[in-house]
């Protein structure tokens, strides 16, 4: 997350054409305050969640086109799907502005430290969101577009405005958003889907909420501050625990699905099967620890960055597998 901080002037005596001396201060519109601006901006679209969301686009992709289906296509796909991402994460900065302000973990975006206004922030969103629709379907094809679309209004409507304040599963059927890059990835090679795009689609979605929950863990006092209801917040350890489980189970069959819906190798099957039993482990350690504190730490960011670690590489096995030859 990027903060920017304002630098205080500091008088500096300099003799002008007169021979006097008087205090100089920076210029507000120079390169600093620029940098400073955009910086903000860039804040806005919460662009280490973009990365991951792109990690997958790619892999899908590759696979879809049974090779690598070209750099403008992948770039104008990258291009629209990091601008679509960055407008919804922005609109949930302007809709979650007041949350923001309560937690710890968020109280330095640019919405609460007034580097940028509501207004300003709402129409940033708006013209980053159209723009990349307009992309999708002019540089792309309808299809993805239409995907995209989807895409910011689960995360913006259905997550952020309706789900993430009432509900502890919010993050669950919230978390499809974060899914959508799959299909958006496959119907930019394809046009349409097929049930290896579905296979990728379920491995996102039955992996959210172990990726999220354990952060959720670490900052529950936010949450329960701000008033939103994550599982973590209104559960025990032990069940957000054993709902890790069962989801991870759910994510590594679906993860192995691929193997006989897009012909993968021996190779993917032996990777998928590997991450997914390590990171199982992970999980089931975690509940251990919930049901025994005297094993110690209850070890959630450790989980937290296994699963980022778990959804990379396997994304990098279906881009690799692609091009063996057997």
């Amino acid at each position: 997350m990027h903060t920017s901080s304002q630098a205080s002037a500091q008088p500096t005596g300099r003799s002008d054409a007169t021979g006097g001396a008087h205090d100089a201060t920076p210029d507000a519109s120079g390169p600093e305050a620029l940098r400073g601006r955009l910086g903000a901006y860039l804040a806005l679209t919460k662009p280490r969640v973009v990365e991951l969301l792109l990690v997958t686009t790619v892999p899908t992709m590759m696979l879809a086109a049974g090779g690598f289906p070209g750099l403008w296509l992948v770039l104008a796909t990258l291009v629209g799907g990091a601008a679509a991402a960055g407008s919804a994460n922005a609109f949930n900065c302007y809709i979650d502005r007041d949350i923001d302000e309560v937690m710890n973990r968020t109280k330095r975006r640019p919405l609460v430290t007034g580097e940028i206004s509501p207004r300003a922030a709402l129409v940033f969103a708006s013209v980053l969101g159209a723009g990349s629709l307009l992309w999708f379907a002019l540089l792309v094809n309808m299809a993805s577009a239409i995907f995209t679309a989807t895409a910011i209004l689960i995360y913006v409507v259905g997550y952020t405005m309706i789900l993430k304040r009432r509900t502890p599963q919010n993050i669950v059927w919230g978390g499809i958003a974060g899914c959508m890059p799959v299909f958006i990835g496959w119907s930019a090679v394809t046009g349409g889907l097929s049930w290896s795009a579905v296979a990728l689609f379920l491995v996102i979605f039955f992996w959210t909420p172990p990726h999220y929950w354990p952060l959720s863990m670490k900052f529950r006092r936010d949450y329960a501050t701000a008033g939103v209801p994550m599982l973590p917040v209104v559960a025990a350890d032990t069940k957000v625990a054993r709902e890790m489980l069962l989801y991870t189970v759910a994510m590594i069959v679906s993860s192995l699905a691929l193997v006989p819906l897009a012909g993968m190798t021996w190779v993917y099957a032996v990777v998928a099967s590997g991450l997914g039993l390590w990171f199982l482990a992970d999980c089931y350690g975690m509940y251990q620890r919930a049901k025994d504190p005297a094993r110690g730490k209850l070890g959630a960011m450790k989980v937290f960055h296994g699963s980022i670690t778990y959804l990379t590489l396997l994304f990098v096995a279906v881009a690799v597998d692609v091009y063996l030859p057997f």
